[in-house]
């Protein structure tokens, strides 16, 4: 039986507020975790971007908070300032849908600390940034922390690094014991979980297996090229496919300004970012894409965290990822809202074991195509496909474009 919004103990008015955003059906994730953070319990959650991880730790915070106080009650760590704005419009947009009187603000570094210190002096419900300014107002006194009664850490794996960790259980230590935490990713290491046990209380661990089912929208393909044929590769299909956001991955950050420098010699409209680009040009690059100006961006794994740009019609791997969490967060970036989307890998030789060993652990079919007169053909392969024939089997265009948009499902 569907489990439902209801069913998981949520208020009629979060409910409501789901039902006007076009949501009635939670994920997995969502059904696993909303239960247990309503009972107040330290949960260390698990799946994969586009899964909805982010209205799993929302719902039941919303519900726990006492809106006839003006005080601090819940905080929520990001490790970008991307991913703190995206989780404060989602606390907005559930306030104003569900007609709860909650309130909010994000408190990130690098913005004029003045103006954060006067959102503060309005008691804000839910803080939502990252632990280096928190912290750093929390030394001011401008934060009373003891207040919190939930604290969540999105992307833990990244707030668990060597540059953050320290501010992050700074910031932890400065709050009461009996306070929840709530602990999410979509790849959690060996070294996350023993960080964790040392600041949580008997966390429940759940982890969100067959992750693909949850991204049911979205086509998985391969090409092969030679190593120095792949933007080549990727100019010809960008040029047939007409996809008006695209976001290209490559394994390394070094490699990001001269790709996006190759495709717009090509004359494709492109940009890139990767962790050590200026704040200004990042921002810049962002918001062209996110308004069309920029049709290719291109990034790396640890650039694109945090990122949630709507309308990505296609995700591209120039580089195929070592790990297969990580290329499901890569895809994850397409097919949202309801729409549907193509994840397009771009393939020498020596990187097609991987594709098989993904379409195994995974449990997804990558379907193999080729191009021949300015058409994209399915290849057919043998049992063997080290030792594939290709036969042809012409297919228009059309067959591999993304479908029209359905009903809208809960990515959020």
């Amino acid at each position: 039986m569907t489990e439902s919004f209801d069913t998981l103990g949520l208020s009629g008015p979060l409910v409501a507020g789901l039902h006007a955003a076009g949501i009635d059906v939670p994920t997995g994730i969502q059904t696993q975790v909303i239960p247990l953070a309503l009972l107040g319990k330290d949960i260390i959650g698990q799946s994969a971007t586009g899964t909805g991880k982010t209205l799993a730790f929302l719902l039941p915070i919303f519900q726990r908070i006492d809106t006839t106080k003006r005080e601090m009650q819940a905080m929520i760590l990001a490790p970008t300032h991307e991913l703190a704005i995206q989780i404060l419009r989602q606390v907005e947009v559930l306030a104003k849908n569900s007609g709860l009187p909650v309130t909010s603000t994000s408190i990130i570094g690098n913005v004029n600390i003045a103006r954060q210190i006067d959102k503060l002096k309005e008691r804000p419900h839910i803080l939502v940034g990252s632990s280096g300014r928190i912290l750093e107002l929390i030394q001011k006194k401008k934060i009373t922390s003891q207040t919190i009664k939930t604290i969540v850490i999105d992307e833990a794996d990244r707030l668990f690094d060597e540059r953050n960790v320290d501010s992050v259980k700074a910031v932890i230590k400065t709050t009461l014991k009996d306070r929840q935490i709530m602990l999410f990713s979509a790849t959690i290491t060996p070294e996350t979980l023993v960080q964790a046990q040392k600041i949580m209380h008997e966390p429940e661990v759940l982890t969100i297996e067959g992750q693909v089912g949850d991204m049911p929208d979205i086509t998985h393909l391969y090409f092969m090229a030679e190593q120095r044929d792949k933007i080549e590769m990727l100019r010809k299909i960008v040029a047939l496919i007409h996809g008006e956001r695209v976001l290209i991955f490559i394994n390394k950050s070094e490699e990001i300004e001269t790709t996006a420098a190759k495709l717009e010699y090509h004359g494709l409209k492109a940009a890139g970012i990767h962790g050590s680009s200026f704040k200004g040009d990042r921002k810049k690059s962002l918001e062209d894409f996110r308004k069309g100006k920029v049709q290719l961006l291109v990034a790396s794994d640890v650039a694109a965290r945090g990122l949630d740009i709507t309308g990505v019609n296609y995700v591209f791997n120039l580089d195929m990822p070592e790990d297969p969490q990580v290329y499901l967060h890569r895809v994850g970036r397409t097919g949202r809202a309801g729409k549907s989307g193509i994840a397009i890998s771009i393939i020498d030789k020596p990187e097609l074991p991987v594709i098989h060993k993904y379409e195994k652990l995974l449990n997804l079919k990558i379907a193999a195509k080729y191009m021949a007169n300015g058409k994209i053909l399915d290849k057919v392969t043998k049992a063997d496909p080290a030792k594939a024939s290709e036969k042809v089997r012409p297919k228009n265009m059309n067959k591999i474009k993304a479908k029209p948009a359905q009903a809208k499902t809960n990515k959020n």
